[in-house]
């Protein structure tokens, strides 16, 4: 079992737009900014110290942060223009890492998209998501993943939301299906993260689910119990025979997250369906979190050598 040949894969934020809430006590990073907030120094930094510790897929999510050819309305002041993401896209390659585009079409998590947000299972809805998914695969130069979030949609989740948007049963599996296919029409491989219907609707997800689909449960502590419910899921994906990249975290200082993950998928996970890992922070690419983003990276780095050792 080789390492190289795996997915070491970290997320980073150029829209953090995912929450319509505003500043709140305990997470005062979330809810909608009208501004690009980026910090280019923190980013570069970022994607080289990638590169030398052997990370090969940066997950980038694109959000509004994008001044987007065919939806030019979604984005933010001072977004990107294209032609600023097609080369980066092109220095990010040039260092040996793979640039995947993240879109999350939870309904829960796309403020990103302005009025759109609000019109799930509409025929606009499809025409815009079609438009961008098509528009983002071509600037991607045709990824081999696209990710499209589809996580926490619940009104639990959207507690302190003005405007709660909800799918259930088919309305759900009907606009999944279509995102899918758009995805799948250019040439990419879908990727979602799996908690919405795994961990709440297993016997729909694992009737329903194409095996097509790339899955990447989550659980951000740091043991990882057999046991526990959310775990206990990367087993039952693996015994249904589904490809996935588990992921850790170090959103919250939880600093053996990502090697509990690593260790724990190398048991449990047949290396045919082990695609690599992820490691996330949940945080804007902005200074105050240079050290979570750095250390997260560093974090990855020593768990894939880790792993590599073994």
């Amino acid at each position: 079992m080789k390492g190289d040949n795996k997915i070491w894969g970290c997320l980073l934020h150029l829209s953090f737009n995912m929450w319509e809430e505003f500043i709140s006590p305990h997470r005062p990073f979330r809810g909608y900014r009208a501004n690009l907030e980026l910090d280019v120094s923190l980013w570069n930094d970022a994607i080289c110290l990638m590169a030398e510790r052997g990370i090969n897929m940066v997950v980038i999510d694109l959000g509004d942060a994008v001044k987007y050819d065919t939806h030019p309305e979604i984005a933010v002041n001072n977004a990107w223009s294209v032609d600023h993401l097609r080369q980066e896209i092109k220095r990010i390659k040039s260092l040996g890492i793979e640039p995947i585009p993240k879109l999350n079409f939870s309904a829960g998590h796309d403020t990103w998209m302005g009025e759109y947000s609000k019109m799930v299972s509409t025929e606009d809805y499809y025409r815009v998501c079609a438009d961008l998914i098509k528009e983002v695969c071509d600037i991607f130069e045709h990824p081999r993943y696209f990710h499209l979030g589809m996580d926490e949609e619940s009104a639990e989740h959207q507690s302190t939301y003005r405007y709660i948007v909800v799918r259930k049963n088919d309305a759900w599996w009907n606009d999944f299906y279509f995102l899918v296919n758009e995805v799948e029409k250019n040439g990419s491989k879908a990727w979602i993260w799996s908690d919405y219907m795994l961990w709440n609707d297993p016997e729909s997800f694992f009737s329903k689910m194409p095996k097509s689909v790339v899955q990447s449960n989550w659980y951000y502590g740091e043991v990882l119990d057999i046991n526990n419910k959310y775990v206990k899921k990367y087993i039952d994906l693996e015994e249904k025979g589904y490809e996935q990249i588990p992921t850790g975290s170090y959103h919250d200082y939880n600093v053996g997250s990502i090697g509990a993950t690593v260790d724990f998928a190398k048991k449990h996970i047949a290396d045919l369906r082990l695609l690599g890992f992820l490691q996330t922070f949940w945080r804007p690419t902005i200074e105050e979190n240079r050290d979570r983003i750095l250390q997260g990276i560093e974090l990855l780095g020593r768990a894939k050598q880790s792993f590599v050792d073994r």
